[in-house]
Formats: C-alpha cells, sequence, structure tokens
C-alpha cells in the first residue's frame, strides 16, 4: 500500500502544487483545483460544488444569517460530499476487484430515462448539459455505470442486516419503554357552527337543535358534520383524528373527555361559536403493547444494522484503499 502511494503521489503531486497555486489566502480554490485523490482519481472543486448547490438553500436557512454559521455549514457538508465522493471511487473498485459486472443494457436504460425525465426526451438538451458540465458522452456514461455499480454494493451491504432476533426486539421495546407512552387520548370528531354578522344567536341555537335532534335519531355524525359544519374539516365529516387532552383548550376538552366511545355532547357555546363533539374512539394513558410497535422497532433495528454494517464495510475501504484529502 506504501509503495502505491508513492506511485500516485510521484504522479499526481506536481499537478497537486501547480493547482495549489491558485488558492487564495483564505482557501477558497478555483473550480479546477484538486478536493481529493481516491485510488487513481482526482475529485475536482468544481465536482463538490456541483453536489453542494442543492443544499445552499436549507445551509443559508439554518445559518439564519450569521455568516460564520454559514461558512461553518458549508465546510462541514463540502466534508461530507468529499468523503462520499472518495467513498465510491473505493466501493466502484471493490466491485471490480471482486470480478462483478454490470450489463450494458442497464447503463443505456438509465440514459434513456435520464434524457426522457429531465431533459424532455431531447437528446440535443441532454449533450448541452454534458458540454455545460465539461463531459464527454462517454465520461457521462461511465459515470452513470458507477452510480449503478454503487447503489448495487451499498444495497448488497444494507441487505447483509436484514434479520433481527425476537430477543433483540424485546431488549429494544424494554430499554426504550418510555418512547411507546401514550397519552390518554380520543378520536375527535366535530360540528362548529359559527354566526354570521347578520344572524341572531337563536338561529344559531336552532340549528345547533336541529343537528342533535338528527344525532338523537340516528343521523350519522359525520354526514351531519359534512352538512352543517363550519370547521376545516367539514368535508371529512369533522374528523380530527386523535386528540389529546392538552391539544384541546379546557372549554373543549372537558367535555370531550367525558363522552364514551359514540356518544356526542350537548352543544357547547364559545363566543360566537357553537361546538357539538364526538368520540368515535378512546384510548387510556399507557404503553403500547409490544405487538403493535414490533414491525417499527424491527424497521429502526434493520436501519441501524445496516448502517453499521455499511460504515464497517466502507472502513475497511478507506482503510486498504488510498485516498488524500487537500484542505
Amino acid at each position: 500500500m506504501i509503495k502505491k502511494a508513492t506511485i500516485l503521489l510521484s504522479l499526481i503531486f506536481p499537478l497537486a502544487i501547480g493547482f495549489a497555486q491558485t488558492t487564495t489566502p483564505k482557501g477558497a480554490r478555483l473550480a479546477n483545483s484538486i478536493a481529493a485523490i481516491a485510488e487513481d482519481k482526482i475529485i475536482t472543486v468544481e465536482e463538490v460544488r456541483r453536489e453542494l448547490q442543492p443544499f445552499l438553500p436549507q445551509i443559508q436557512a439554518d445559518s439564519q444569517g450569521d455568516p460564520v454559521k454559514f461558512r461553518q455549514l458549508i465546510e462541514e457538508m463540502e466534508s461530507d460530499i468529499i468523503q462520499n465522493l472518495t467513498d465510491n471511487v473505493l466501493i466502484v473498485k471493490q466491485f471490480y476487484d471482486d470480478k462483478g459486472q454490470i450489463p450494458a443494457s442497464f447503463v443505456d436504460n438509465e440514459i434513456e430515462e435520464t434524457i426522457i425525465t429531465k431533459f424532455e426526451g431531447k437528446r440535443s438538451l441532454y449533450l448541452d448539459y454534458l458540454k455545460s458540465i465539461g463531459k464527454t458522452p462517454e465520461e457521462h456514461r461511465t459515470m452513470i455505470k458507477e452510480e449503478i455499480i454503487v447503489n448495487y454494493m451499498r444495497s448488497k451491504m444494507r441487505k447483509s442486516a436484514s434479520i433481527v432476533s425476537p430477543v433483540r426486539i424485546e431488549e429494544f421495546y424494554e430499554q426504550y419503554k418510555q418512547e411507546f407512552f401514550e397519552e390518554e387520548a380520543i378520536h375527535l370528531r366535530l360540528i362548529r357552527l359559527t354566526k354570521l354578522a347578520d344572524e341572531s344567536e337563536e338561529v344559531l341555537k336552532q340549528t345547533a337543535d336541529e343537528i342533535y335532534e338528527k344525532l338523537e335519531m340516528g343521523f350519522a355524525f359525520d354526514e351531519l358534520a359534512a352538512k352543517y359544519s363550519n370547521d376545516p374539516k367539514a368535508k371529512k365529516g369533522g374528523d380530527w383524528g386523535w386528540v389529546t387532552r392538552g391539544s384541546l383548550i379546557e372549554q373543549l376538552a372537558e367535555p370531550a373527555f367525558a363522552l364514551k366511545e359514540g356518544d356526542f355532547s350537548d352543544p357547547i357555546q364559545i363566543k360566537s361559536n357553537l361546538f357539538i363533539l364526538y368520540c368515535e374512539e378512546h384510548r387510556p394513558e399507557g404503553y403500547m403493547p409490544l405487538p403493535e410497535v414490533r414491525d417499527n422497532i424491527e424497521e429502526i433495528l434493520i436501519s441501524s444494522m445496516a448502517r453499521e454494517a455499511e460504515e464497517k464495510f466502507l472502513e475497511r475501504l478507506r482503510r486498504d484503499g488510498y485516498v488524500r484529502r487537500f484542505n
């Protein structure tokens, strides 16, 4: 490995010196300068900038106008991008070391899909784009092929950690049981009647009484909500989903949580509004039972194990491969 690194440096060092001379005192680099070298591939600053571009709006928002924080976030993102790009080079090398092959048709199909989805099916627009980023069709074809390889290899790493034992799921549940605690809640529907400017309160109460009578006669609450309610959820049958006491104002929380499943409340007046509440389902506070959360826990553990497996694989590639970064 030392001999290999020495040979690479002897070939690339003069070029790196030339690029380094273009660096400003503050560390800014020109587009064609070197950001990193992985094996025999040079990763330029321009490549890093291209990868960084989509993240700039979020970085600007996260920095909240602080130029120091903005620069810090940019540098962190650049570092992550360089790490990812160098990792990809090592992954591709491992693929070929393992005698892997990608059928040419896979690459052809991916390029055609790109032309259709991103360039309106026009090859001329596609070629113009390649020219704008300084890539030939053959170079772009190689990029696409390597993307397919990287996605395949990363997917392969993750699949190696797709089985979780029942014991581990139970241990996770016990360790993080507090995360599965749920407050008392009800599945709430409501009808809201709002007094118009030229209406009297008597008209509002008459409408509420009419709805209440229909409910007692057995009319469906969701149908009456869709017909009468002035609430934003009216078209959904007044369905507010699961709510806790703390999510409701006190004037509604007390009568709502006093209801039994299938019960509706008397009309409740709050300023110029009348509310009729309906409890579709009640859930007492407590821990969600393991059978209900088993699938979620399994997904969490599989995801965690996949990340660990991928990181171990990459650590080995980084240890055995050659990577040099230029600050």
